[in-house]
């Protein structure tokens, strides 16, 4: 195997924290995994992981092989780059990731429009609302909602948004137009669920004071585009990002409920919800990467999407 080999299988032990989930990504068994950091350590007469049958941990000389592989694979990646630059026709792999509501309605679009102009890219649309590591996953982009605290990454606003609760016409016609947070608590509440956990505690500006209302979910899932269309199907009450359900509040499917109590909390500085990419943050980034965030950004804007 080339060095080089050597050094990337050895960045994704690290970065996956196993042999084995590091073998997970790269298509190897265990005893292949294990074969190879042997060579490796054989090769260069010290050792480089302290390995246990739960963990790993880099040594002291581990730290620094670690430090230099990271350092090479940037330098091979950016010189990868400096040719593609010089290259008419991009090509190569796009791994984009978005929240599923918003992905499925704007992502999705700019993506196969931005494919049938650059036919040798090879893009992959993964829609999750979970919270993943972009990294781990081999994901170029991820368009999420609001800062990410994970200092590798880097975050690049590109639309403005704020939280907003909701409900069809059909809904307040049956069961009433709340005029306070806390009457909520005797409301149908659609929840978001993430990683088995519901996300049902809404926060408000109540006195101007952030206050935190727990509803019980009438319905849950872990799909935001189902929690839009089951609050247009008028099941409930749904706490979603504005720039999610424009549509419907113009096409007067869905409309504004407590927007008073909900407008205050989202100018807190505490609560940033706008639109934003998420990458990793190398100095150069593929062609193909760096040209679909700059299409992308410019697709939503052409679509006067900042609310």
């Amino acid at each position: 195997m080339a060095k080089i080999d050597d050094m990337a299988l050895f960045v994704h032990v690290v970065k996956t924290g196993g042999l084995a989930a590091a073998g997970r990504k790269l298509g190897l068994s265990p005893a292949s995994m294990t074969a190879r950091i042997n060579q490796l350590e054989k090769r260069y007469g010290t050792r480089l992981l302290t390995r246990n049958t739960r963990s790993i941990s880099l040594t002291d000389v581990g730290e620094r092989f670690y430090a230099g592989c990271l350092r090479v694979i940037e330098e091979v990646e950016n010189t990868e780059n400096m040719l593609q630059e010089s290259q008419d026709t991009l090509r190569g792999h796009l791994r984009i990731s978005a929240t599923s509501d918003f992905g499925r309605q704007y992502v999705a679009p700019a993506l196969a429009e931005f494919s049938s102009i650059h036919p040798d890219v090879s893009p992959h649309l993964m829609l999750t609302d979970s919270l993943i590591n972009i990294i781990d996953e081999g994901v170029d982009i991820a368009f999420r909602f609001g800062n990410l605290p994970d200092s590798n990454l880097i975050s690049r606003p590109l639309a403005k948004n704020r939280r907003v609760l909701c409900a069809s016409p059909d809904y307040i016609k049956s069961y009433g137009l709340p005029q306070h947070p806390k009457e909520l608590l005797k409301h149908r509440c659609l929840i978001l669920e993430r990683s088995g956990q519901p996300l049902n505690e809404w926060y408000f500006e109540i006195n101007n004071k952030r206050q935190l209302i727990k509803v019980a979910p009438h319905l849950s899932c872990s799909d935001g585009e189902v929690i839009r269309h089951w609050a247009v199907q008028g099941h409930g009450i749904a706490f979603k990002s504005l720039i999610d359900i424009r549509k419907d509040l113009s096409n007067n499917k869905l409309v504004l409920l407590l927007d008073e109590y909900v407008r205050g909390f989202n100018h807190s500085d505490t609560e940033v919800v706008g639109v934003q990419a998420i990458y990793s943050s190398r100095q150069y980034l593929p062609m193909q990467v760096k040209v679909f965030l700059t299409y992308f950004e410019q697709w939503l804007n052409s679509k006067s999407v900042n609310v």
